[in-house]
């Protein structure tokens, strides 16, 4: 899971800041269709993006994250609090439980 709160860069103009966050739900929505986001979610009220995201290793996320049109322009200043929570299956965690409870 990734989360990202989207903030305006203080010296950029707000025509600016909706341009590059325009860029960068056409390239979230493209990874979408592509399968590598498997849903996407903007907060209401709040400028803060959750991402449930799908990518086969740690490398695969890291160059997902560095390839985003908002540090391609130089606007990666303007993300703040940048979560990345690794996640599993519920399925696979229960299985874990009956394996360690014998």
């Amino acid at each position: 899971m990734l989360r990202a709160t989207i903030n305006k860069p203080a010296n950029g103009s707000n025509k600016e800041s909706i341009r590059s966050w325009l860029e960068e739900s056409e390239a979230a929505l493209g990874a979408a269709k592509a399968g590598a986001i498997k849903g996407i979610w903007k907060v209401a009220g709040k400028p803060v993006v959750i991402a449930i995201l799908d990518l086969p290793s740690a490398d695969d996320l890291d160059h997902a994250v560095n390839g985003l049109p908002i540090w391609k322009l130089g606007y990666a200043h303007s993300v703040s609090d940048l979560e990345i929570v690794p996640l599993r299956s519920y399925e696979n965690g229960a299985e874990d439980l009956k394996q360690l409870s014998q």
